[in-house]
């Protein structure tokens, strides 16, 4: 596995090379066909509320990326919490593969092909992603909290390739990128869907229909 270091604004020394060079050997051991390992890392501006350094590690595949950013005093601590949000997600990973292979559980590609009939899953009807898609779910706020002075509401747009993927495989990309939803095109119905993660190994899957079809 290639081993990757980036500076930005930030000096890398042998040091720093040595020490996370030593961190991947457990990394090669969880993942065998891991291809590089890639860190990168950026000092924080000035007028960042928080002084010191951001580290991301990135691991490329075979397989989904695995993704981790954090930010510390000094570059040694970030790539520590970092590294340590990436062995996370990869064990996590692992971890719900094993319980799903094991007796009396059901996958989730084999819940989907039933509508979710046998586990506590059900996909929302159309109407409730409209509700959310244009803002018409109320929130609850804290009443003794008064009016809140205004404030401009900024939306941020961002684009990425569709992915054609299992349910399952769905799942395994947003724990290895630490998200908490995964946006993508469902393999066999070819619908537009999210999963989205629930209490405990729960996770929950939202699939986008047309009326006209």
């Amino acid at each position: 596995m290639d081993v990757n270091i980036h500076g930005r604004n930030v000096g890398i020394t042998d040091r720093f090379e040595s020490y996370v060079g030593a961190k991947t050997e457990k990394v090669a051991g969880l993942l065998p066909k891991a291809r590089s390992f890639e860190v990168r890392v950026s000092r924080l501006s000035d007028r960042s509320p928080q002084h010191g350094d951001r580290v991301e590690v990135t691991i490329h595949g075979p397989g989904p990326i695995i993704r981790a950013e954090s930010a510390a005093a000094d570059k040694y601590s970030a790539f520590d919490i970092a590294y340590g949000r990436v062995l996370e997600r990869i064990r996590r990973v692992k971890d719900r593969r094993k319980v799903h292979r094991g007796s009396g559980r059901v996958s989730l590609g084999e819940a989907a092909a039933n509508d979710f009939q046998s586990v506590d899953l059900t996909p929302a009807p159309l109407e409730v992603i409209e509700a959310v898609a244009t803002g018409a779910v109320p929130v609850v706020g804290d009443g003794n909290a008064g009016e809140e002075a205004y404030s401009p509401v900024v939306i941020r747009s961002k684009e990425f390739p569709a992915e054609h993927l299992s349910i399952e495989d769905a799942v395994d990309q947003m724990e290895l990128v630490g998200h908490d939803f995964f946006l993508f095109i469902e393999h066999g119905s070819q619908k537009p869907s999210v999963v989205y993660r629930r209490k405990g190994w729960n996770y929950g899957v939202i699939h986008l229909v047309d009326d006209g079809d």
